[in-house]
């Protein structure tokens, strides 16, 4: 799976797991079993480092995906989030992101709800190749 890249795509995901190897009791994340057994529809929280000027450091803002499906040790997700920034070209509710069990802060099971979300078209589609 391609994973997207800073200087590349103007963002990137953050490993939670490397956070909580710093310092596991102000960084809680949910254990490996539940970030490795998403399903489409569940809920996971993120945290992304969006490029803002070229000058300037990145954003991180945490956004929650639904999961969309499982592909290479990995997940699809639909944003469910819009990014706390002013200027934004990348991200909308809707646009395909694609992420690791390591990237995963926070876990949420889906509903009917978030289901028939993960079953729709993205808005942008990340690319498979």
């Amino acid at each position: 799976m391609q994973t997207p890249d800073l200087d590349e795509d103007g963002w990137c995901l953050a490993s939670a797991v490397d956070y909580h190897a710093l310092d596991a009791e102000a960084f809680d994340i949910p254990d490996e079993a539940a970030r490795t057994r998403l399903k489409p529809g569940d809920f996971a929280k993120l945290i992304f480092l969006i490029a803002v000027e070229e000058d300037e450091e990145p954003i991180t803002d945490r956004m929650w995906v639904v999961v969309r499906e499982a592909a290479d040790g990995g997940y699809f997700g639909l944003l469910d989030n819009e990014p706390d920034i002013d200027e934004n070209d990348e991200f909308w509710l809707g646009t395909e992101v694609p992420f690791g069990p390591e990237h995963v802060i926070e876990v949420q099971a889906g509903n009917d709800e978030s289901i028939a979300y993960a079953a729709r078209e993205p808005l942008k589609a990340w690319p498979r190749a």
